[in-house]
């Protein structure tokens, strides 16, 4: 899709993150405040240069007027409050490059604060799912995202025999990842004996299957392309990005023909149809890694193997670091910490800048972020 619109027009020029743990004893506000006021030093900028906010949030973040607030922001130009889950992670950054693009905003604040462990917990049953769909959901076992995605997960291990001993690989593969990582919440080792013996959550997932409930906030700093260049840092650049569903575009399933696959098969041929690159070009990659099985799920779906693959691409250590692809350098949402995907984002823009210490991906260029959430996602390709 030559001259597409989107295309390097922004750059992420600023990231800030808190410290992630179990319980941050501060307000969400505060923690939203916090990052994006280190998303700002580190571009180089003062709140007077920031005219764009843009937050995503399961009711459950502080609202974009409140951090401008907050912030002490003498304008906004853009602002964006979306009330959604992980399958925004991505859609957010994309929000502000556009903004950026056609002119809406300058300098545009992506940021996502949550105290998802000593607040509002996600992964709790009901965890304010109890309308709409979801309440003829939760009487068959479908209230929490680990029964959900368990669903997904079972019905590919009955298509391709996939086992519990494959997701095992993906959870202490990240796991040593998140060694290397300081701001990572589980850095101590994970064995396969450890992983294999931990307690049932949802069939067939296991405590170490799913990610980490975590306090904390993160911000990025968009910029337009023209100007990041003369900023403190390498630009990372916003190359291309998808954003969608699949069969139906929210949950019940009574549209979904098939629980094997999912909307990343069309997104990602999309999304390189954009690019000016191959899959073979990208460097490493950031999964949405709410649960183990998605690792294996989006490296078949988005074409980096063929279906029912991934598991052994996984087992032949294609995805540590080092590898073919290496998956989630900092440990992911798995280990590192859960910020509702968008932690995947600020890794991506420290491995571009050649900030990984310890776990740097050699000469990285490219990235690929990836954010899902049951039944719809997204994906940026980020470039140096």
């Amino acid at each position: 899709m030559a001259g597409d619109p989107l295309r390097d027009k922004a750059a992420i020029t600023g990231i800030g993150a808190t410290e992630f743990s179990r319980d941050s004893g501060a307000t969400v506000a505060r923690l939203a405040l916090r990052a994006c006021s280190a998303a700002i030093a580190d571009a180089g900028l003062t709140r007077d240069d920031i005219d764009g906010l843009v937050c995503f949030h399961d009711n459950d973040s502080s609202l974009t007027r409140d951090v401008a607030t907050a912030l002490g922001l003498g304008k906004l130009r853009w602002w964006s409050d979306a009330s959604v889950g992980g399958n925004f992670a991505c859609a957010a950054v994309a929000q502000a490059a556009m903004a950026i693009a056609t002119g809406m905003a300058r300098h545009v604040l992506v940021y996502r604060a949550m105290n998802g462990r000593s607040g509002k917990r996600m992964g709790q049953f009901g965890g304010g799912r109890s309308s709409g769909a979801y309440q003829f959901l939760a009487p068959y076992g479908f209230s929490t995202p680990a029964q959900i995605f368990g669903m997904f997960a079972r019905r590919h291990m009955h298509e391709y025999g996939t086992t519990k001993e494959d997701l095992g690989h993906v959870a202490i593969t990240l796991r040593a990842h998140a060694a290397l990582n300081e701001r990572a919440v589980k850095r101590d080792p994970l064995t396969m004996e450890q992983y294999l013996s931990a307690r049932v959550i949802a069939d067939p997932f296991s405590l170490y299957d799913c990610c980490q409930e975590t306090d904390g906030a993160v911000a990025l700093l968009l910029s337009p392309a023209d100007e990041s260049r003369d900023m403190p840092h390498q630009p990372v650049y916003v190359h291309a990005a998808v954003h969608g569903a699949g069969n139906a575009p929210r949950l019940p399933f009574d549209r979904w023909d098939d629980f094997a696959h999912s909307c990343f098969g069309r997104l990602g041929d999309e999304l390189f149809a954009k690019a000016d690159c191959a899959r073979e070009d990208v460097d490493f990659a950031c999964l949405y890694d709410a649960f183990t099985f998605e690792v294996i799920h989006q490296l078949e779906e988005i074409g980096f193997c063929k279906p029912g693959e991934a598991a052994g691409f996984v087992r032949e250590g294609n995805i540590a670091l080092g590898g073919r692809l290496p998956v989630n350098p900092h440990g992911g949402l798995l280990s590192e910490g859960y910020i509702h995907g968008l932690n995947h984002s600020v890794e991506a823009v420290e491995q571009l800048r050649g900030n990984g210490g310890a776990r740097q991906v050699p000469d990285a260029e490219l990235a690929l972020v990836t954010a899902y959430g049951f039944v719809s996602g997204g994906l940026l390709l980020l470039r140096r």
